[in-house]
């Protein structure tokens, strides 16, 4: 898919309705390489700074993040370039597909598995981890590398093949801490896409992920998005609930200089 296509003609209604249907869409090598560039970019920055933190107090450990092998960079956008691609064009027209004509990111990180190393993740619903009751929001599974099965790829479990749409109950793994909601014999389907991909997905859409048995990293930016604000009974937000589309109209202007000034 060449990179010249606008956001619009990329999201084609049968997209749509297998969203819909199925909780799920793919749109391989939709992101522009400059975006991909960016991300790896600031990717890398997060994960130098993270291991010079690591190497000054002299663990190799610093709570979920593990040293040259995994890591887990979550919200990061503000004083960032990130925002370049948060509040595209691109993203506007997955939110209008997939939300309708209201927005607010969520919540942003980068999930890194590093070579012959990486967590693997049991199969979950993204509103498992949530807890309060919410309308579904969606997940964007963006590849800054190409992804395979042998490196720890994203596995989905359609509606249809999970029986469900959802939110089912979860239970902790022991072992991993994992929080786990399918316990079914279906592998599901791999997302096997080059760097620059998207996989869009619900948060009522089970997934799973394996280790990264490569040589290689194998890196990726997961923005979130929500139809409206995503509140606790005590009325306190869950995580971010920052404007960007308000009657299909974007209100979050893409780009650094704007990234201080969203409400949260």
């Amino acid at each position: 898919m060449g990179t010249s296509s606008s956001p619009r003609s990329s999201i084609t209604p049968e997209l749509r309705r297998q969203f819909q249907t199925e909780g799920y869409f793919v749109l391989p090598a939709i992101v522009p390489p400059a975006q991909v560039a960016m991300m790896r970019e600031t990717c890398a920055t997060f994960i130098k700074n993270y291991d010079a933190e690591m190497d000054a107090a002299g663990v190799t450990q610093q709570g979920i993040n593990i040293k040259g092998s995994r890591y887990f960079i979550a919200n990061r956008h503000r004083g960032s370039r990130l925002g370049e691609f948060i509040f595209s064009d691109l993203m506007a027209e997955i939110c209008r597909a997939t939300l309708g004509d209201s927005a607010y990111l969520f919540w942003e990180q980068f999930v890194v598995k590093g070579p012959e190393k990486g967590a693997k993740f049991s199969w979950h619903q993204d509103s498992g981890y949530v807890g309060t009751p919410h309308r579904p929001y969606i997940t964007c599974w963006v590849t800054l590398d190409d992804v395979t099965e042998a490196n720890g790829t994203v596995y989905i479990l359609p509606y249809s093949r999970a029986g469900s749409r959802d939110l089912q109950p979860h239970v902790k793994n022991a072992e991993t801490n994992d929080l786990e909601g399918y316990f079914g014999a279906d592998p599901g389907d791999p997302v096997i896409v080059p760097a620059g991909s998207i996989a869009v997905f619900s948060s009522h859409v089970f997934h799973r992920s394996g280790f990264n048995t490569t040589p290689h990293w194998r890196r990726v930016y997961l923005p979130q998005y929500s139809a409206e604000p995503i509140r606790r009974a005590d009325g306190s937000l869950v995580a971010f609930a920052e404007p960007f589309l308000e009657d299909g109209k974007r209100v979050a202007a893409a780009g650094p200089g704007d990234a201080d000034t969203r409400a949260s």
